[in-house]
């Protein structure tokens, strides 16, 4: 049985100890994960998004326009290749699902999707020393692609698990998207919801509907959500979103896997904090 004095001791230590340690503590799991977007500028991503519970990250893609993050995979090296031994310890990648090969560009991304294919195969066999759970073919995909459903046989030969990255930018509605992607899309194969947010296309209230009716279709384990962390910048390009914008998305879409898209680029130790600041309130 403990003695007096250390039940002080502990009760003393508990009672000094920073707000933010207990939130921590808690782990309250606002997400599951980040997305990172490798470029040369954001090469060596570094953060404590496990404090909002991240342990899962989505690598947006391992090469893009020909220039891969990975060596091995037959395609030009980056300028500088990210740290994959150390990102592969962080607490917020412990599991990993590997982006393939990409392009900056939407239309040359499909376009050229058959090459994508092909540099995916190369770059998965080539994949980075992470504990992988999954890959993302990071062509992206929305109703006004005519030919999306070409992609079938393609994504066929992809690794699994394997997982595509969805939007609506015709705004055909929940209901329509999943008809189209039931149609089409691999049994196996799951689906990243992009909610839309980060351009004003939607509320997280409705990106939770179209999630909830393309889970309906396809089934839940297969929907997994996009949280855009980011918002137009007057003047052009984009700036982080605030916590204020930030939280409706996240209390919206309890219940399914949350990813912060992007971590590196928009959510920020400040971010964080105030995250946690907010929940503690509340």
């Amino acid at each position: 049985m403990p003695s007096l004095f250390s039940v002080l001791v502990i009760a003393c230590c508990l009672a000094l100890a920073p707000a933010s340690a207990h939130a921590d503590a808690a782990r309250m799991r606002l997400v599951d994960g980040i997305v990172w977007q490798p470029d040369n500028a954001h090469a060596d991503p570094r953060g404590d998004w496990d404090r909002l519970g991240a342990h899962e990250l989505i690598v947006q893609w391992t090469a893009v326009d020909g220039i891969a993050f990975v060596p091995g995979a037959g395609l030009s090296a980056a300028p500088k290749m990210p740290d994959w031994d150390r990102i592969g310890q962080e607490p917020w990648a412990r599991n990993v699902i590997v982006g393939l090969a990409g392009r900056f560009d939407e239309a040359a991304a499909r376009a050229n999707v058959a090459q994508l294919v092909v540099e995916s195969m190369r770059l998965a066999e080539a994949h980075p020393p992470v504990h992988v759970t999954g890959y993302y073919f990071p062509v992206e995909i929305d109703p006004t692609w005519q030919n999306a459903g070409a992609l079938r046989t393609m994504l066929d030969a992809l690794p699994r698990p394997l997982w595509i990255s969805v939007y609506d930018r015709a705004n055909v509605g929940g209901a329509a998207l999943a008809e189209w992607l039931d149609q089409w899309l691999p049994r196996d194969v799951g689906v990243l919801l992009q909610d839309g947010c980060g351009v004003y296309a939607r509320e997280p209230h409705v990106a939770r509907e179209y999630a909830d009716q393309i889970a309906a279709k396809l089934g839940r384990r297969r929907v997994r959500i996009i949280a855009e962390a980011f918002r137009p910048q007057v003047g052009g390009g984009f700036r982080s979103a605030t916590v204020d914008e930030l939280k409706p998305q996240i209390d919206a879409y309890r219940g399914y896997k949350t990813y912060l898209f992007d971590g590196p680029h928009y959510v920020s130790a400040d971010i964080v904090q105030g995250l946690l600041d907010a929940y503690r309130r509340h």
